[in-house]
């Protein structure tokens, strides 16, 4: 193919000029620095990326782009420079003036509207602008599969976790900033999509999949944006690849990764564009020359560098030194010449560089691209839950009703510009990101802070519903009195959060809100929860027990007007969750099957002890997860046969599920199941689930299966949640969940003001029954007749393991008898305290913090005439004798629902 004019120019035989070209260079100012126009006039600098730090305005943004490439060319320049910008939309826009340039959704708010035409239109918008204050080059679309969608750090910046998906909604927006002719450039090559954060002195984050995975999945939206034929440029990460094919410590100074992976095996002839090499780990792995040089001996054609002059001048220092060294050829450094003049070509021209629009064509624009905005966040807002038809507020909440709005503290988050002012206050406030942040936003964002738009927020619903509302935030400090206060007088709650799954004070903050309306509720007060997930649709969209749940996307002030309008019935939200989310649950992986291997306590105690962990981070406090270890369910009782199982991974010893099995005198009973929550719905549990049973059916002599036991007692049976969502699980799984027979934690909270109910002690006293308390086995025969006559087997072994315990703890637990005037037993129960044994086994009793627990457990008494008062009078003994060991509270556990102990004054703790 012949040369065109500009690739022949003899200027690029002075390895100088050629040099200047490779490199793409920042700074920090809103104005032409010397340093800068150095770069341009005297090292040939001919690409430009221009930052938040460089803009304030669009009519400043046209000025200095102009006056940039009058200096190129005043300079010589042959061709203008390349002017490049971050200009995601959502929280990540480098430019932003709200009289001429719209803010639209980010890349998964815009896949939420479920409009590939949609896509198509905002990008073409979002290039129009930028283009017209002079930038030709966007660095966009983010191609991005989120493997493990919950806890990458890219967010709400990439469309989700389905490959295809990400595809067309990339492809889609790659053409539209190609029809407003600006060039484009996917990123972040190989993949910012599933990174692990290892925790290294150098926080660089690593990729851990092979590239066998990575083909079926994080490099499908690259391969199909490359086939397409539009795509000017690709933005290599500096993320590590660490797998059995390939040992990378920065992606993007690696030959395997750009020159094999993405030319050969990609088939990619566009600008390899690197990360900028001004990391830490890089300086102090190789230094800025030798990683200039590695760059480009790897296949990159610019070489990024953002902003300290000093470290531009030794890269362009190195780039000389290599090509002297003989490490660069020649023809190396005219391959990535071609390929960035043909970028030019395609996006500039000088006639375009000088002559900006500017104004004139973005007040034109400006009302048809804010219809446009309104248009698409309206489409991207998802309800995704509204279970007790809380929407609109309008209907929901009368005029006279108040309203809470609860917003986190959360830190800076880049975003639109809309609050500039706060940006040099924030990073001033909370100093350097961290690792985790560095990488999500790569420092090259604005600052917003949250706080600004949450205030916003609160005011906008306020006008709107015409009536008062109560507004407050909340932090890491948990809930507090004020908050407390606020949620008893008010009718309504709204939280908002902000990537809860790494802000996890918001997750426990809202759980906890959560659980104090529902209790509310059941004494008859209205309180209406709505949460609302401003950044990461992850945070609840797994936890019915929200139910009703609305997601933005992002929580620019134009995002925030939208949920108002939303939340008022201004319009009926449409979006849909993205990836994999929107299609239907019962997809192939259902099938899928996982290998199920016996637990080991030596190599599995501790997984199981962090699964727990996790569960109670995720969990409503009323299940018992807080409380439990792996200890509590491994019982080593002769009478009882246990077996465990796991699915784990067996390379990071992290388990994904554990199911405790037991068998006794004929009953065999599935005491736990655990999953971890970021891995369900992807058939552990059935896989956990399916050898507890095979296991169990091959017991000889089972008469029974059940779910849930009372030893050791973590679970009474199917937890009650609020979704109702295990029941469905089960049922589904074939257990009978119509008529289960109900069992209950009950408490009184506090023991020091408990006095017993008016009138108990004279109808237990008319009605001749008298109570005693035993210790030990030996005078224990009639015990545990009548126990193993009225209740279970494994109530039986519970029965007999807390008599046997009661000498050895020092009379720490016992067993109350009631007994009729023949001295025959009529009822029993057993009464333990904190330092029992028996704590151990039944979480419900083990202290949080230092109060001392006092426990009433599985009380057993025949169905008869004085079965209500015979309960009533021992859970009184029992209550009373905990009292008498000083425990702070009562806990009574192993109780069926059907019995009536409201004149004791205990309530449902957890079901």
């Amino acid at each position: 193919m012949a040369k065109s004019d500009s690739e022949s120019d003899p200027l690029w035989q002075d390895l100088n000029w050629a040099i200047g070209q490779m490199l793409i260079m920042g700074w920090d100012g809103t104005e032409v620095t010397p340093q800068i126009r150095n770069l341009i006039e005297h090292h040939h600098l001919g690409s430009i990326l221009l930052t938040a730090k460089n803009l304030k305005s669009a009519q400043q943004t046209a000025s200095l782009v102009q006056e940039l490439q009058t200096i190129a060319h005043q300079a010589g320049h042959p061709h203008p420079l390349l002017i490049a910008l971050d200009q995601e939309n959502g929280g990540v826009n480098s430019l932003f003036d709200e009289d001429y340039i719209c803010q639209f959704p980010s890349a998964m708010g815009i896949a939420a509207t479920g409009s590939q035409e949609l896509a198509y239109k905002v990008a073409k918008a979002t290039a129009t602008e930028v283009s017209a204050v002079g930038v030709n080059l966007i660095l966009g679309p983010v191609l991005d599969v989120l493997t493990n969608a919950r806890h990458q750090p890219l967010g709400v910046r990439a469309v989700g976790d389905d490959p295809q998906e990400a595809s067309q909604y990339g492809i889609a927006a790659m053409n539209g900033y190609k029809d407003a002719g600006v060039a484009t450039c996917g990123k972040h090559f190989p993949s910012y999509g599933n990174l692990d954060f290892l925790g290294s002195s150098l926080d660089m984050p690593i990729i851990t999949q092979t590239l066998e995975e990575l083909s079926l999945s994080a490099l499908v939206p690259f391969r199909n944006a490359i086939a397409s034929g539009r795509l000017d440029g690709m933005f290599v990460g500096g993320v590590g690849l660490q797998n059995t094919g390939m040992n990378v410590m920065h992606a993007c100074l690696s030959e395997q990764v750009v020159d094999d992976l993405l030319r050969n095996d990609l088939g990619f002839k566009g600008v390899a564009i690197s990360e900028c090499l001004e990391m830490e780990s890089l300086i102090q792995e190789y230094g800025v020359k030798g990683g200039t040089v590695m760059a480009v001996e790897a296949g990159n054609d610019l070489v990024l560098l953002c902003r300290a002059h000093d470290v531009q001048l030794e890269a362009i220092s190195g780039l000389k030194l290599g090509i002297d060294n003989g490490i660069i050829s020649k023809e190396r450094v005219f391959t990535s010449l071609k390929r960035v003049l043909r970028m030019k070509n395609s996006c500039t021209s000088w006639q375009k560089a000088l002559n900006p629009p500017g104004l004139s064509l973005l007040s034109k624009i400006h009302p048809t691209h804010l219809a446009l905005s309104q248009k698409a966040y309206e489409q991207s807002i998802t309800v995704v839950r509204d279970k007790d038809g809380l929407l609109p507020l309008s209907q929901s909440l009368l005029q006279e009703e108040e309203l809470l709005l609860l917003t986190p503290l959360v830190k800076p988050l880049p975003a639109s510009a809309a609050t500039k002012s706060m940006m040099e206050k924030s990073a001033a406030k909370n100093g350097a990101p961290n690792p985790h942040d560095r990488w999500v936003h790569q420092e090259r964002g604005a600052i917003m802070s949250g706080e600004g738009v949450f205030r916003e927020l609160g005011r906008s619903i306020a006008r709107t519903r015409h009536g008062k509302l109560l507004h407050t935030s909340y932090t890491a400090n948990g809930l507090r009195p004020v908050h407390e206060n606020l949620i008893n007088r008010a009718s309504a709650i709204i939280i908002v959060t902000a990537d809860a799954h790494r802000n996890g004070y918001q997750a426990g903050f809202t759980k906890h809100v959560a659980m104090m309306c529902q209790m509310l509720r059941a004494t008859g007060q209205k309180k209406s929860l709505i949460v609302v997930a401003v950044s990461s649709p992850y945070d609840f969209v797994m936890d019915k027990s929200i139910g009703t749940y609305i997601c933005t996307f992002d929580f620019t002030e134009t995002a925030m007007a939208s949920l108002v309008r939303a939340l008022y019935g201004e319009f009926i939200p449409q979006g849909s969750m993205p990836g994999t989310m929107r299609k239907s649950k019962k997809v192939s992986k259902n099938r899928q099957r996982w290998l199920v291997e016996s637990y080991n306590r030596d190599r599995d105690s501790q997984g199981l002890d962090e699964l727990i962990k996790v569960l109670a981070r995720s969990s409503t406090p009323s299940l018992p997860y807080l409380t439990t270890t792996s200890h509590s369910l491994e019982l080593f009782n002769p009478s009882i046969e246990e077996t465990h199982f796991v699915v784990r991974n067996s390379s990071t010893q992290a388990l994904y599920g554990f199911v405790a099995t037991y068998f006794v005198h004929g009953v065999g009973a599935i005491g736990a199941i655990f999953v971890d929550p970021s891995k369900r719905n992807v058939s552990i549990g059935r896989s956990l689930h399916s050898r507890a049973l095979r296991v169990l059916l091959q017991k000889p002599g089972l008469k029974k299966l059940q779910l849930g036991l009372s030893f050791p007692g973590v679970f009474l049976g199917i937890p009650v949640d609020e979704s109702g969502s295990s029941k469905s699980w089960f049922t589904n799984m074939g257990w009978d969940t119509q008529f289960p027979r109900r069992m209950t934690n009950l408490t009184i909270e506090d023991l020091s003001s408990w006095s017993a109910p008016e009138g108990l002690l004279g109808s237990i006293q008319r009605a001749l029954i008298s109570f005693d308390l035993i210790h030990g086995l030996d005078n224990a025969e009639s015990v545990l007749t009548h126990v193993s006559t009225y209740a279970s087997p494994d109530v039986v072994e519970l029965y007999r393991f807390a008599l046997a315990r009661s000498l050895l703890d020092h009379k720490s637990c016992g067993v109350v008898r009631a007994k009729s005037t023949d001295g025959s037993i009529l009822g029993t129960v057993i009464i333990c305290t904190t330092g029992s044994q028996l704590a151990t086994h039944v979480p419900s009793l083990h202290p949080v913090g230092d109060e001392r627990v006092g426990g009433i457990l599985a009380p057993i008494v025949p169905a008869t005439a004085q079965t209500v008062l015979l309960l009533q009078g021992l859970a009184f003994m029992g209550v009373r004798q905990n009292k008498g060991h000083k425990s702070a509270r009562s806990v009574l556990s192993w109780v069926s629902q059907g019995f009536d102990i409201s004149c004791l004054l205990m309530r449902n703790e957890s079901g």
